[in-house]
């Protein structure tokens, strides 16, 4: 094992070294944070802490991959043993472990997204998806929050806010008939579980020696009170994350949590990282300018030993299509080494060295045009998850159902993809039964009194896909490893005829293949975890751990994506924002920094406190944006732009003004400037013309 410091500065040397109480790391954008986490992880099996009782938790699948990735190189075997996880994988542990204490069994369903909106909509008695999903929003938040339904009820500022509670209380009633939660829920519940119960909290503080939070600042409440009951008051965590990064309060997320450290944990310990190493001088003084004007918690100034590199450009642009064109040709100029690439004078030629960023995702649609016409491959990053797509949650909804025969919504979906001949009569009567005998569909197929209310057909039609199900199921917990999982799939979707169902259903044979290949990569997918090819957070393995194929179907509702291959393609990306956040490129073009889009424009009837807060967020994401950049900058705005139908006048971002660039890099594009004198030009003439006559 290798715990080596060569490399670290000494303000991430002091953070790698304080090991036995609690400390926050303020990582700057660049600063190496990730480098920090692993080292300490490292430095704590060194000084005798059992691996096993390390946890790393983070806010997404791909960092928790490159984190067990870079801890593995570091320390080897022993990186197996940490608990590195997202915050809901690290909730799912403590719910299959002890959730039975909370009433709920060791195989729950995790919902997804469209299993609730469908819940909301039967729990309101509405058709209304959209209404559903404002419910859904509501509720989340309620959830991050800590509130349930009753309490949500209690402080119910008016009307609405008091139905959408009492749609939650049905709503709450449902998950626990069910035997299902949500993803608010697995932070909510392990809270309730560490709280209400003693012994189980007592179990989970002694088995986790030190917890180490990335992106900390992003937590929201309720994953703040669940990391204070696992450190307990020996308060042995390190939290690493930056104030200035704090883009999703949208989402729950808050600074309070930051506020709070020093007055919860008197004996913190703060650490600032201060010394960036992605930019150039020139873009970091362009973000520490922009984030100036924001009140401080903890003040900090980004520097860099990379050299002043290119000035930070400021381009005007006619509006949205004149702007995909510039930053087009932005693109083959830097390529074909027309233009400096940084002060080492090194030439980018690949595409996935350049990206455009922006606001809003509607943003997209010129860059993606124009980058079509020029031949440019590119991505749009953010776009439909694999797991979106109708054939996979169909699938899922058959794994589902296998960990959890309770699971409702999953039964539905198993029961009519493909059609069995079981019709919509019979299973709406099915549930009117599982609801008088409060009991699962599943387990009210096996009711010796169902015959007294479907007729023999439909019972013989059910009991045939229950046992077919348990069948499924039996064979599911025996099949280990690559091969046998392989088999499996191939053989199951033989029986239920899922590729001639595709076809069936779609319009085009071209359409129901790719739907087709979209399945076997899936399959394929599966089976290489059972293979232990691919690890629990979803990254490649670095050694073999073969498990069931009941065990893969337990974990996939927490995967967001198949695999990381689009990593290495060569691509432009495209991306908001918000999505960018965490990633970095050599060249960068900030999109639309306008007045309305970036700030985006107000809410009316915002009391200027909360527009003060919300302007110091848009602040924030202007900063996340400008410091993804390594070597170039260019920040564009429009003079037009469009609003529905209508093109507007457009203002450059007060942000802008704020970069404090020298007013040589700010640039009128010179194609504007020769349009605005052919405009000038032919109304002298229309003029003059009218003078004649």
């Amino acid at each position: 094992m290798s715990t080596s410091s060569h490399g670290l500065n000494f303000a991430q040397l002091e953070a790698v070294n304080h090991l036995n109480g609690p400390c926050l790391v303020l990582a700057g954008a660049g600063s190496g944070k990730t480098r920090v986490i692993t080292h300490k992880i490292g430095r704590l099996i060194q000084a005798g802490l059992a691996a096993n009782r390390i946890a790393a938790i983070t806010f997404t699948n791909k960092a928790a991959a490159e984190m067990r990735e870079r801890a593995g190189q570091l320390v080897g075997r022993a990186a197996k043993e940490v608990v590195i996880s997202t915050f809901h994988s690290l909730g799912v542990r403590l719910l299959r472990e002890d959730g039975q204490v909370l009433g709920l069994k060791q195989q729950f369903s995790i919902l997804d997204t469209d299993d609730i909106t469908s819940i909301l909509k039967d729990c309101g008695g509405t058709t209304d998806s959209a209404t559903a999903r404002q419910w859904q929003w509501t509720i989340s938040g309620w959830k991050s929050a800590g509130l349930n339904a009753a309490q949500a009820l209690a402080q119910a500022p008016g009307e609405a806010e008091r139905q959408i509670a009492l749609v939650m209380a049905k709503y709450e009633e449902r998950l626990s008939a069910y035997q299902s939660v949500d993803f608010d829920d697995l932070i909510a519940l392990p809270l309730k579980l560490l709280q209400q119960h003693a012994e189980v909290r007592d179990k989970w503080q002694q088995r986790l020696g030190h917890v180490l939070v990335d992106e900390y600042q992003d937590t929201n409440a309720t994953q703040y009170e669940l990391l204070k009951l696992l450190v307990g008051e020996r308060g042995r965590f390190t939290a690493v994350g930056d104030d200035d990064q704090s883009i999703y309060g949208w989402r729950g997320a808050t600074l309070d949590n930051l506020k709070r450290l020093p007055q919860d944990f008197p004996a913190l310990k703060v650490i600032k990282l201060e010394q960036n190493y992605r930019s150039t001088s020139a873009i970091l003084r362009a973000a520490n300018h922009v984030i100036g004007p924001n009140p401080k918690l903890f003040p900090k100034t980004l520097w860099s030993e990379l050299g002043e590199g290119e000035p930070v450009r400021v381009q005007a642009c006619d509006a949205e299509d004149h702007e995909a064109e510039r930053a087009v040709a932005r693109i083959q100029s830097i390529r074909a080494g027309s233009s400096a690439a940084g002060s080492t004078g090194a030439k980018f030629k690949a595409f996935k060295d350049f990206a455009i960023l922006y606001r809003a995702n509607h943003q997209s649609r010129a860059f993606e045009t124009a980058l079509r016409r020029a031949q440019i491959p590119y991505k749009v990053s953010g776009g439909t998850s694999f797991f979106d797509r109708a054939e996979i949650k169909d699938l899922c909804a058959w794994l589902r159902l296998l960990v959890n025969n309770d699971d409702d919504p999953a039964f539905l979906r198993a029961i009519t993809t493909p059609k069995r001949g079981i019709g919509h009569q019979t299973l709406a009567a099915l549930g009117a039964f599982a609801t008088r005998y409060k009991v699962s569909l599943f387990e009210a197929l096996f009711s010796h009194s169902l015959p007294s209310a479907l007729p023999q057909r439909a019972v013989h039609g059910l009991h045939e896909f229950g046992r077919y199900l348990n069948d499924l199921e039996h064979r599911a917990r025996h099949t280990v490893g690559f091969e046998a999982a392989q088999a499996f799939l191939t053989d199951w979707l033989k029986d239920i005829g899922y590729e001639q169902h595709l076809y069936d259903n779609e319009d085009s044979e071209k359409a129901a293949a790719a739907r087709w290949g979209n399945v076997v990569d899936f399959c394929d997918w599966v089976a290489q975890r059972c293979g232990g090819q691919i690890d629990d957070s979803g990254g490649i393995s670095t050694e073999r751990e073969a498990k069931t194929l009941l065990e893969v179907a337990q974990t996939i509702a927490l995967i967001a994506t198949i695999s990381e291959r689009e990593q290495d393609q060569d691509v432009v990306t495209l991306s908001t924002l918000h999505a960018s956040k965490g990633l970095e490129w050599p060249h960068v073009v900030l999109a639309g920094v306008n007045e309305g889009l970036l700030p985006f424009k107000p809410d009316e009837g915002d009391d200027p406190a909360a527009l003060a807060l919300r302007i110091q967020e848009e602040r924030r994401l202007m900063y996340v944006g400008i410091t993804r950049a390594q070597h170039t900058l260019q920040v564009n705005w429009l003079k037009r732009r469009k609003k529905g139908r209508e093109m507007v006048p457009g203002q450059p971002s007060r942000f802008i003004a704020e970069m404090a660039l020298d007013q040589a890099t700010v640039k009128e594009d010179p194609l504007v400037k020769l349009r605005a004198l052919r405009e000038e030009f032919a109304q002298r003439a229309k003029e003059k013309a009218q003078q004649l006559r």
